[in-house]
């Protein structure tokens, strides 16, 4: 029979230096005659507890009883019931004596006594957390007593331990046997260990040894009993010393003191089930309990449950247990967003959880779901990703976006929706900077130009701003080959006066990266021709961009009369006042309403098209568009951009084949991104030619034009009509 248990209780080695697991430190306290170790796996060094049992005797009666334990523990598998993972049995030999000790081993947990100690919850906090932990513990008891006709026989608070989730679960097994209560002469390990059982923990009848009242009584009679001296020794902060101490309720809350009575009844058939308590105890109706309940059902709810209690979850975090949300509920919102059963808005519930955590934690907790998050195909998520892109960006690494998170995050430049691509376009101030050159000369810019040519004019107004931004993370060729083009031939002729502004902008906040030679014949004279725009806010940009180039050049002259030629091109907006920020560019620009004759009317008569309404934000300087509203444009005869919008450039990185000076058939080995004007022509260039027609042509008011439907519109920025 010896032989049999121990092949039971074996595990795959034969001596500790065989146990695959590192015994570390030991817990202060454990249930019995057992030790509770701290460990740690040999092959990844994963934690996990260890429980070890020491006797001189192989028949030891302690022994035999742990042996029962272990076999029932490898057996019984509850979510509130420990996690069984190894067992061995050891036998050494000490002289004449032999030693031998049963190891288990198990999921990392800790004494549920000295968690309590570490969590230090006061208040409603500590209510509600007790409230979850006896939830589960009840949990256990029912399951073994009304699902497996098991009686436990020692519950209290030396057998509850607490995982790194906080969850309670409950063990000590060793007295664990099956209930009979038709089998008068049965006998189990509860005839044989019930002396393991404290006697202050014993009802009355099993004090006695009554067996005929035992076997008389319901299955959860014992276990009933159990519960409630767990009960008293959690909210007594005491170990329970004997059995009248019971009688003690002063520390025991209202809503479960009648419940706690009929756990501990006189008469076993009148003590509560369990089942019953977790049923209908008003204890267990509090927000934690319920939260938590919740996410663990999460996939049987339905999507407007899902909605509704995830917009609530951010602010009712915020009242509960702070360690128990960053241990319990951030994990299962996690792992639901992982698995897709959570909705869109519980990515804000999850970065609100994680900004309570340190950067190492929100690394290795938050940051792998949300990067997968980004392959998913749920457009709402994508849409979430992208507006809390702020909260999490800067903690992504460059590897993990250039490789991870960028393909799925470009996906958005095409698509469908105009919020989609803004959004998409507004990340990238985060997210470029950890973009390689490779991936930004290859594929950014390819998307960036098609989007400089968008329908909605916020978006091109965008990109000219992003562009300006990322502009010091792009190398000398590529900056020389595509911010003038996208600068001056686009964003400058653009008709929607913001995207001029936001031109002029650029120009003046990347001037130190032109010569002295692209200022005087390509900047300066696209800048001169704006002092003239329709819009005073785009004029008022130019007569300022137009003052800091001829200040550069003056300097230029100046040090180049001097004979310094080596800092002769060191000029740019380092050394001009008024533009350090680049963030600011479409506040200034949208913030500020113009009268209804300073604004551009610059589109078809009789055009009326979808703009999303364009408002600013200062954090990261371009328009938002939360809205769409048609708009009517007015056409002019004085447009200083005769050409129509250019069309989607095919060339290597999209800007090589802008109009309005760039040959269509010309050779292509430079990707398009050459000078626009050739400077050698002897004739006007195309920006003087413009500059010459608009001095001989006033600035023509609107076309009036019928007005729809009875409305006026007062301003091309006033998108609502």
């Amino acid at each position: 029979m010896f032989k049999f248990l121990k092949g039971v209780v074996g595990g795959s080695g034969t001596g500790v230096k065989d146990l695959p697991y590192n015994i570390v430190d030991p817990y202060p306290s454990a249930w019995g005659s057992w030790s509770h170790f701290r460990g740690n796996s040999k092959d990844d060094g994963s934690p996990v507890s260890i429980f070890s049992l020491s006797g001189s005797n192989p028949q030891d009666g302690h022994l035999a009883a742990g042996r029962n334990g272990v076999k029932r523990l490898r057996t019984v598998r509850h979510p509130n019931i420990l996690s069984f993972l190894h067992s061995t049995e050891v036998e050494a030999i000490d002289g004449s004596s032999t030693k031998v000790t049963i190891y288990i081993v198990t999921e990392p947990v800790m004494p549920l006594s000295e968690k309590i100690k570490e969590l230090g919850l006061e208040g409603t906090q500590r209510d509600e957390y007790y409230a979850w932990g006896l939830h589960q513990i009840a949990k256990a008891v029912s399951f073994l007593n009304n699902d497996c006709k098991l009686v436990h026989g020692s519950v209290c608070l030396a057998s509850v331990v607490v995982t790194q989730t906080l969850d309670w679960k409950l063990h000590a097994f060793d007295v664990l046997s099956e209930y009979d209560g038709t089998n008068g002469t049965a006998t189990g390990p509860m005839l044989q260990y019930e002396w393991l059982v404290g006697s202050q923990y014993k009802p009355m009848e099993l004090a006695k040894s009554d067996w005929a009242t035992i076997r008389k009584s319901p299955p959860w009679a014992i276990d009933s009993w159990g519960l409630g001296c767990l009960i008293y020794e959690i909210f007594s902060g005491m170990k329970l010393g004997k059995t009248e101490e019971l009688r003690n309720i002063a520390s025991i809350p209202k809503s479960l003191l009648p419940d706690y009575q009929r756990l501990l009844s006189s008469m076993p058939s009148r003590r509560l089930n369990t089942s019953k308590l977790i049923e209908n105890s008003e204890y267990f109706q509090n927000k934690l309990v319920d939260t938590i309940h919740f996410m663990e059902i999460l996939s049987l709810k339905d999507s407007v449950e899902k909605d509704t209690f995830f917009r609530k979850l951010p602010n009712l975090a915020e009242q509960l247990p702070r360690q128990i949300v960053l241990k319990k509920l951030l994990p299962l919102l996690a792992s639901a967003l992982e698995f897709g059963s959570a909705a869109a808005p519980a990515l804000t519930a999850l970065l609100k959880m994680g900004s309570w955590l340190s950067a190492e934690e929100f690394t290795l907790k938050v940051l792998p779901t949300i990067v997968k998050l980004f392959a998913s195909n749920d457009r709402a998520i994508r849409v979430a990703l992208l507006q809390h892109v702020d909260q999490y960006g800067e903690s992504l690494s460059a590897q993990v976006v250039d490789e991870q998170v960028y393909p799925h995050v470009a996906t958005g430049f095409a698509d469908t929706s105009a919020f989609l691509r803004e959004l998409t376009l507004k990340s990238l101030l985060i997210l470029a900077p950890k973009l390689s050159q490779r991936t930004m000369s290859g594929s950014l810019l390819k998307y960036l130009s098609k989007l400089q040519v968008d329908e909605e004019p916020a978006i091109r107004t965008n990109t000219t701003i992003l562009l300006g931004n990322i502009a010091s993370y792009l190398n000398e060729g590529t900056r020389k080959r595509v911010l003038i083009n996208a600068f001056t031939v686009r964003a400058l002729r653009d008709t929607f006066s913001p995207a001029r502004g936001a031109g002029v902008m650029a120009l003046c906040a990347t001037s130190s990266y032109y010569d002295m030679t692209e200022i005087a014949t390509r900047i300066l004279p696209n800048i001169v021709v704006l002092i003239i725009d329709p819009d005073s806010d785009v004029r008022s940009k130019a007569f300022q961009a137009v003052d800091q180039f001829l200040q550069i050049v003056k300097q230029y002259n100046e040090k180049s009369n001097a004979g310094d030629t080596a800092g002769a091109g060191s000029f740019g907006i380092s050394s001009m006042p008024g533009n350090a920020s680049l963030l600011g560019w479409a506040m200034s620009s949208l913030t500020h309403k113009g009268k209804p004759s300073d604004q551009a009317p610059l589109a078809a008569a009789n055009s009326i098209t979808p703009v999303t309404t364009t408002t600013s934000t200062a954090s990261s300087g371009l328009i938002e568009t939360p809205s769409t509203a048609p708009v009517h444009r007015v056409s002019s005869s004085t447009d200083f951009a005769d050409q129509p919008m250019p069309a989607s450039p095919t060339s290597t990185d999209g800007w090589g084949e802008i109009e309005n000076g760039i040959d269509e058939e010309q050779d292509n080995e430079n990707d398009g991104w050459d000078d626009i004007e050739p400077l050698e022509e002897p004739k006007p260039s195309p920006a003087l030619t413009n500059i010459q027609a608009a001095q001989k042509r006033p600035v023509s008011q609107p076309v009036s034009q019928p007005k729809p439907q009875g409305r006026i519109v007062h301003s091309i920025l006033e998108f609502r009509v």
